[in-house]
């Protein structure tokens, strides 16, 4: 059960450590209302139990909210995730226009906001969030380090 008091990247944390649990890659997110710090939602991957590779935390809280609140466009709300978030992620968080992004680790083998293609830095990207990276670093780093570990072989 989700501790509702804590704060929105331990929340996120809270949400990968599910997914780990259900064998997904450790990722959790946590979207806010900036304004009112109203919780709009909450997810962790379901790659796997979707068998949907688009089933990122991101993108499934992102819709659930837009779904919920009937916007397409989620200006003025926060998104807390565990990991940087990848290109494909990246995008649907300029698309949903939101207006901060805070992530926990940073990826550099497969991140697209300070790694890789930096979508948010080209002049095609039509709105760019603040970003705020390295929340919970240490403890977001450790739960993905530790998840792929136990599945290497060795």
């Amino acid at each position: 059960m989700a501790n509702r008091n804590a704060s929105p990247i331990l929340q996120a944390l809270e949400e990968a450590k599910a997914a780990a649990d259900l064998g997904e890659v450790p990722v959790g997110a946590v979207l806010v209302d900036g304004g009112s710090g109203e919780v709009l939602g909450r997810a962790h991957n379901e790659v796997e139990s979707r068998c949907d590779p688009t089933a990122h935390a991101e993108l499934l809280v992102i819709s659930a909210a837009a779904q919920r609140l009937g916007l397409k466009r989620l200006e003025g709300a926060d998104l807390y995730v565990t990991l940087e978030p990848c290109p494909m992620c990246a995008t649907a968080i300029s698309f949903a226009r939101l207006r901060r992004l805070y992530f926990g680790a940073y990826d550099p083998k497969s991140g697209g906001v300070d790694h890789g293609p930096r979508i948010f830095s080209h002049s095609t990207c039509h709105h760019r969030p603040e970003v705020v990276g390295g929340l919970e670093e240490t403890q977001c780093a450790a739960l993905l380090r530790e998840f792929f570990a136990a599945r290497r072989p060795g």
